[in-house]
């Protein structure tokens, strides 16, 4: 299996507000980045997209090492989506989990992959995060362009 680093971040001016998300991937020497944006969406939502849209990049299952500033998406994608699951996504109060279409799609996107979830402090100087978070922001002026 080819071996992935890749860097996650999610960006939202209001929240909810005009978001964005961004990916950095890197494999050995190459590097990709992704971005994009959308009206009236929350942070939480952004985060989740940046690293759906990073797996679903991917051409063939691979070995990944996912580092997110986000300890919801990495908590939820860790601790919280089996009982999720089991609960018939639902919480343990019985509510419905909030942003289960994107909780769904992320189970999908990584089950091709063996991905090692990594939670990385934002805003701290880490490279990768500190790239990942430009292109979350690009995603949001992408969006307020149209």
């Amino acid at each position: 299996m080819e071996k992935v680093e890749i860097f996650t971040d999610g960006a939202c001016k209001g929240n909810p507000g005009t978001g964005g998300w961004g990916a950095l991937m890197v494999a050995g020497e190459a590097e990709k980045e992704l971005f994009g944006g959308e009206l009236n969406t929350t942070n939480n939502r952004m985060e989740l997209q940046a690293v759906i849209e990073s797996l679903r990049a991917l051409k063939r299952p691979c070995e990944v090492v996912l580092h997110t500033d986000s300890q919801y998406v990495q908590k939820g994608i860790s601790e919280w989506i089996h009982g999720w699951k089991a609960r018939g996504w639902r919480t343990s109060t019985k509510e419905p989990v909030k942003n289960a279409d994107l909780w769904q799609a992320l189970d999908t996107a990584q089950a091709v992959h063996k991905v090692d979830w990594r939670w990385v402090r934002g805003h701290n100087g880490h490279p990768g995060n500190e790239r990942a978070d430009m292109l979350a922001n690009r995603g949001v002026e992408l969006v307020r362009r149209k």
